[in-house]
């Protein structure tokens, strides 16, 4: 499980840092890595939507990470609130 969550945890990265580019600069460095797919069409390349897909799962991944350690801190100190 710790590789699954470090490997998720850098996807959410690769995932922040991109976003940040793309409002910043309006530079989608996924796509210039991977291929702009069909360029009439305005879409990604298949591989780039793979690596957009996964970090979207990665990111869903993570919630539930971070809910089982609240909860599990929670529960140490007897508290429900943060």
């Amino acid at each position: 499980m710790r590789i699954l969550n470090i490997i998720t945890l850098l996807l959410v990265i690769v995932g922040g840092v991109n976003w940040g580019l793309v409002g910043l600069f309006d530079f989608d460095l996924v796509t210039a890595i991977l291929g702009n797919g069909a360029a009439e069409t305005a879409t990604s390349s298949a591989a780039a939507r793979i690596v957009y897909i996964l970090v979207a799962l990665s990111a869903l991944y993570q919630i539930t990470t971070l809910t089982r350690l609240l909860s599990t801190r929670s529960a140490a100190y007897g508290s429900n609130t943060y």
